[in-house]
């Protein structure tokens, strides 16, 4: 039996056979390289896919470096050596800032990015809203990377990494509402 899934402070909380376990993120990662593969190709607004292709890519090599990082922390104690338990906490926040990095990049498009209704309908909002939510990306990214290091433990460590994604999701779609209905007053 190895552990599959870990407590926010890394301790294993769940176990299953060992080749299930090992074969198991092998299989994640071969699923989410078609589902990423497919994207550009349904996306409805393909002329802007092109310009989306960092964040996608981005995206996309920070879900497979999770995944081999998952691999590694159920392989690892069988030969030897156990990561720290709040490394894979640590680099979900590295992925936010990654994300945060590429995301004033992107255009609008149904697969990509902060899809709210109203950055879809305007290309003015959709970089507004980027430009914010890469800020709140990045600066949640960090908050989480300091979390993972931080002296606390259960509960408490859920609650700052639950205020420190609200921090990093909830302003961007807060100010695309704003910006479109300051637009419509201008109409």
């Amino acid at each position: 039996m190895l552990p599959v899934h870990w407590s926010v402070d890394g301790v294993p909380d769940q176990s299953t056979q060992a080749a299930r376990a090992l074969f198991m993120p092998a299989g994640i990662c071969a699923m989410l390289s078609l589902l990423m593969a497919a994207i550009p190709k349904l996306d409805p607004i393909q002329r802007n896919m092109e310009q989306s292709a960092p964040l996608l890519k981005t995206a996309w090599a920070g879900m497979l470096a999770m995944m081999i990082l998952t691999e590694l922390k159920v392989a690892g104690p069988a030969f030897g050596f156990a990561m720290p338990g709040t490394l894979p906490l640590a680099a979900k926040g590295l992925l936010l800032i990654a994300i945060g990095n590429v995301l004033p990049k992107s255009r609008p498009g149904f697969f990509v990015g902060i899809r709210t209704p109203w950055a879809l309908r305007d290309t003015d909002n959709w970089i507004a809203t980027h430009r914010l939510g890469a800020w709140t990306m990045m600066l949640g990214g960090v908050a989480i990377m300091a979390i993972a290091i931080a002296p606390m433990h259960g509960l408490e460590r859920v609650r700052f990494v639950n205020v420190a994604m609200a921090a990093a999701i909830v302003p961007p779609i807060v100010y695309s509402w704003f910006h479109w209905r300051r637009t419509q007053r201008r109409i």
